[in-house]
């Protein structure tokens, strides 16, 4: 069966190469017409795409599916479509006076097979964002969703093929084995997003082709409460940031830095706020349950070693309810005073448990920070604008958001993308039309050109014109 899967991948490959080679360069109309297919898709058949992530996450609000998912996408097509002549427009490149009157220029142009590998937690935004900038690149797409998401991965094959010809946009459905052969295959372009584990993985794979890699991954991203933020400002942000899909989020803040002597504090307030977020939650729509048991233990196991060593555990249970022996959702928990070696002070978490961590100065943010792999995102609350500028300049993350949480995600003239362990590359809006185009520089040479006194045979007419060449440089 394996084999079989493996063949029909093949095939699909060199379906959508094939076209690539008689279609190498898809005119702006070509373009536009994928894109208003693709919004097409994503407009008529939102319930059925809420439903089925529902399903999947035994549990996954409706609306936060049309917000962080459909909407996201939604308006990430209608960028394109707005901006894409510009994008797509040859643009003129400053020629240097050694080569006046000659002529540069720099002509965006399709790869070729783009493959796109998709991850569970956001399952439908996270594989049509970048098949919109796939797309409006002139590129033919294949696209591999995760086998933790079966009815949205199903539900995307066929609506793919309602709206477009296999040799235009393909969904390949299967398990982990099926996405190995995924990415050994010689895409001209490849983006994954996943943990940092398999995302390693994955580099290795495509490196055997020479395949370029975008890779949007995770890590552990700080919220840091300066001395002179607004903390209940800050713990509403904070407690939405961290809670939407119930942590499920690369992006979501992962730990908290907050200033000595605050934590208890900063504890209390973020209570409140969850509270009245989520006034109940064993049958509360609005809370998102974990994807599977798998994941669902692990963040239990989690927890257990925290509690075990000594640390301050609080689970926010507003209502008292039992979750229920089958429930796959976890109370919102707060840890403080957990130790550096900690699975959850180590891994990311990637679910609604967050470690408080007190420090005493700007500079202990910053080496806390520093000390750890280079994070996906980093936020920063306060109005100290000397302590902004410090965080700023001397941490590196993906992105950053000032104030509240997440929304550097979702801005379309930004590039998203993340930086060392984090991932790299970046897409979005014109990235990610970039990031799936060469950019071809091209030079026009004159007919007045001078070159030619600089060949062989060399004399005097050489030096006297490479010397002229040496003064003007």
């Amino acid at each position: 069966m394996l084999q079989v899967r493996q063949d029909a991948l093949a095939d699909r490959f060199q379906l959508q190469r094939a076209a690539f080679a008689a279609q190498p360069f898809p005119d702006i109309g070509v373009r536009k017409d994928r894109l208003k297919r693709l919004l097409a898709l994503t407009e008529r058949h939102e319930a059925d795409i809420c439903a089925a992530i529902d399903a999947d996450f035994g549990g996954r609000s409706t609306h936060e599916t049309r917000l962080a998912e459909l909407f996201v996408v939604r308006a990430g097509i209608h960028h394109a479509l707005s901006h894409l002549r510009g994008w797509m427009r040859e643009r003129r490149v400053a020629t240097t006076m050694p080569f006046l009157p000659g002529r540069n220029r720099l002509v965006p142009q399709p790869l070729g097979v783009v493959g796109i590998v998709s991850p569970w937690n956001y399952p439908f935004q996270l594989a049509v964002a970048p098949i919109t900038a796939a797309l409006a690149a002139g590129n033919r797409v294949l696209v591999k969703p995760s086998e933790l998401t079966p009815a949205f991965s199903a539900l995307l094959a066929r609506l793919a093929g309602e709206h477009f010809a296999p040799d235009e946009l393909s969904v390949v459905t299967g398990d982990a084995e099926v996405g190995k052969a995924f990415v050994s295959m010689p895409f001209d372009h490849l983006l994954f997003t996943g943990s940092t584990a398999v995302g390693r993985q994955v580099a290795i794979a495509a490196a055997a082709n020479l395949t370029p890699v975008t890779l949007e991954l995770g890590g552990k991203s700080p919220a840091i409460l300066d001395p002179s933020c607004d903390l209940d400002a800050a713990a509403s942000s904070i407690a939405y940031g961290k809670l939407l899909n119930a942590g499920q989020t690369c992006i979501a803040p992962d730990y908290l830095l907050v200033p000595k002597g605050q934590g208890g504090i900063v504890a209390a307030k973020l209570a409140t706020a969850i509270a009245r977020l989520y006034p109940s939650l064993r049958d509360n729509p609005d809370y998102t349950a974990i994807i599977s048991d798998r994941h669902h233990q692990r963040l239990r196991d989690m927890i257990a070693e925290a509690r075990d060593a000594g640390a301050g555990v609080t689970e926010i249970n507003p209502a008292g309810e039992e979750l229920g022996a089958t429930s796959r959702k976890v109370l919102p928990t707060l840890v403080r005073n957990a130790d550096p070696g900690l699975r959850l002070m180590r891994e990311e978490i990637f679910g609604p448990v967050l470690p408080i961590v007190e420090y005493a100065t700007v500079d202990d943010a910053i080496g806390h920070v520093n000390r750890s792999e280079r994070p996906l995102a980093l936020y920063w609350f306060g109005r100290d604008a000397g302590n902004r500028r410090r965080i700023l300049q001397e941490t590196v993350a993906g992105g950053v958001t000032i104030n509240d949480c997440m929304l550097h995600l979702v801005q379309e003239n930004q590039p998203f993308g993340g930086v060392g362990a984090s991932g790299m590359g970046a897409y979005h809006g014109e990235w990610g039309f970039r990031t799936f185009s060469k950019e071809k520089p091209v030079f026009l040479q004159s007919r007045l050109s001078a070159g030619g006194l600089l060949r062989p045979p060399y004399g005097k007419t050489f030096e006297g014109v490479f010397s002229l060449l040496r003064r003007i440089t």
